[in-house]
């Protein structure tokens, strides 16, 4: 395994490593991604991290590249909803089809100050991007509650509860629709499908309320304001080839809408290009291949848009210190020229710039501060994968110097075929002051397939110790907590998932929250499930509904939560 390139001559130059050249890897990592399954951080105030979620869909079977779909099958005697996969690879194929290159589509309309109401009707005919997004008096919606009491009946002692389930209820389109979310604020737990958004209370899965949109939601930042405030992108209308432009705010303590502007999209890059979109402090980002725009979150106005010159911004990490991936090719250029930028948020304006060395491109930012970078130079599978740190001020820091006999994964949004590419929306690494944190691929012992967490010092690069996971199980980093790291145990079929923390020094990971082997079965369907884990709970909500016919997708369970 190789780690990645080196600086522009005007950044500090690192030592030479074991690698040869600072920087240049001399052979391809074999970048396994993604480890499907399996952790990300949730920002927490000691360690603001760019995303909030973990990740669990299988057992580090190896992907195949975007937009192909997620490969199926896995280990022996697990067989995660194979259907769903198949419906997936179809909806993705005909997105190549109808965008040109795997480009997702959508955009819509809300309305201002509308408030929602906890029923509707999935069926009830859509409005047009001209009319409001208004609540509904009809039958109930988007999901049902499902029942908990058979998932705990075999609960054994210091095993956590089934606390609620939601299964869907909504008919989305063929070939599946992606999930945004979970969006925490206060009491709520919220997140977006198709044409809704709905909240629930944490403690019991009631719903609180839910909001019916006029056309599909099509991306959305990974967090939400302290205060509780989301804006989303949807498509212009109902229309299927409609394109990703209009952006809602909405509120997730009450349902209820604010503002709503139009973003112009216009040239074939910009038409095509995938969205990405953040919200640092009052600051809301939708970016594009060609140009992003700032928007304030409370009002709605423009912070900043296109920039002069060549160099232009493509997509921002969410939380209190925004980091921006910025493109400086030109149509002349035959390689990536790209830059990772502090931003000030209240402007938009970088105070300070590193540029990544030519050929090379930013793929996700692991952690903001200290900044952890991920790069990638050439095609998917076969291409080379590098891990820069960053100190505070932007300057070169260290790369991360893995084992040559180790694979490491992650598992980000885009592996999962869901048409948001966040900069932050990437599971299974975290980072302290002084450490950096990585999984490494499954491998089989004594006929299971396990793995280890890595701890790298971000000083040097080289791995401190190694922790190994659960006997026959899963886990990857999810957050920080102080000094220890959190992890996620990715369940089987036999074996119930579990929230674990490893302390500084490694060792065992020692749990936190063991989740009931009798929900073992409903745990693992969840094959590409988001984990967000806080206020003593693990949240897990799946990343895409899918299947094979209307009625098969309204049996699809969406979240499931577990407590003491």
């Amino acid at each position: 395994m190789t780690w990645p390139p080196s600086p522009q001559p005007q950044q500090p130059q690192p030592p030479q490593g074991e690698f040869g050249a600072p920087f240049e890897p001399l052979e391809p990592m074999r970048p396994t991604q993604p480890a499907q399954g399996y952790g990300q951080q949730h920002p927490s105030q000691s360690q603001p991290q760019p995303g909030p979620y973990g990740y669990g869909h299988g057992y580090g079977r190896p992907q195949q590249p975007y937009p192909a779909g997620p490969a199926t099958g896995g280990p022996a005697g697990r067989n995660p909803s194979g259907r769903r996969r198949t419906a997936l690879v179809a909806a993705v194929i005909a997105g190549v089809l109808v965008a040109g290159g795997g480009v997702w589509f959508a955009v819509g309309g809300g309305d201002d100050g509308k408030k929602p109401v906890a029923h509707g009707s999935a069926d009830a005919k859509q409005p047009t991007a001209s009319q409001p997004a208004s609540p509904t008096a009809d039958a109930e919606v988007v999901d049902t509650v499902a029942p908990v009491d058979e998932l705990n009946t075999a609960r054994k002692p210091g095993e956590a509860k089934a606390l609620w389930m939601r299964v869907n209820g909504v008919d989305v389109p063929r070939g599946g629709a992606d999930v945004y979310g979970p969006w925490l604020t206060g009491d709520i737990v919220a997140k977006g499908m198709y044409r809704t958004v709905s909240a629930y209370s944490a403690a019991d899965g009631t719903r609180k309320w839910t909001l019916r949109l006029p056309a599909d939601l099509c991306a959305a930042p990974t967090l939400p304001t302290t205060d509780g405030k989301i804006v989303v992108a949807l498509k212009e209308s109902a229309s299927s080839d409609s394109v990703c432009s209009v952006l809602q705010m909405i509120d997730l303590r009450s349902g209820a809408t604010g503002w709503k502007k139009s973003v112009e999209r216009k040239g074939v890059q910009d038409l095509l290009s995938g969205e990405a979109m953040s919200i640092s402090g009052d600051l809301v980002t939708f970016g594009r291949l060609t140009s992003s725009v700032g928007l304030r979150v409370s009002d709605g106005k423009e912070v900043f848009g296109k920039r002069q010159g060549a160099c232009q911004p493509f997509a921002f990490t969410s939380g209190p210190r925004p980091l921006a991936a910025t493109s400086c090719r030109t149509d002349a250029d035959e390689q990536d020229k790209q830059q990772v930028e502090a931003i000030d948020p209240a402007t938009g304006k970088p105070t300070w710039t590193y540029r990544v060395k030519t050929g090379w491109r930013i793929a996700q930012v692991y952690s903001v501060s200290p900044p952890v970078i991920s790069l990638k130079k050439g095609p998917g599978e076969t291409g080379a994968w590098g891990i820069i740190t960053l100190r505070d001020d932007g300057t070169y820091r260290s790369q991360m110097t893995g084992g040559k006999n180790e694979d490491y994964v992650t598992t980000c949004d885009v592996d999962l075929v869901v048409s948001g590419r966040n900069l932050d929306g990437c599971a299974g690494a975290a980072a302290d002051d002084d450490t950096f944190y990585l999984a490494t691929k499954p491998v089989t012992v004594d006929s299971a397939l396990t793995n280890k967490v890595v701890a790298f010092d971000l000083n040097t690069g080289k791995a401190k110790w190694r922790a190994a996971a659960p006997a026959g199980q899963f886990m990857q980093p999810l957050r920080m907590d102080g000094r220890n790291v959190i992890v996620r145990v990715e369940a089987t079929y036999e074996k119930g998932g579990a929230v674990a923390v490893l302390a500084p020094t490694g060792g065992a990971p020692k749990m936190l929250l063991r989740h009931p082997a009798s929900a073992s079965t409903s745990e693992s369907s969840f094959d590409m499930s988001r984990l967000v884990y806080a206020g003593g709970r693990s949240i897990l909500v799946n990343a895409r509904v899918s299947a094979n016919d209307d009625k098969e997708e309204r049996t699809v369970e969406t979240v499931l939560v577990f407590g003491p």
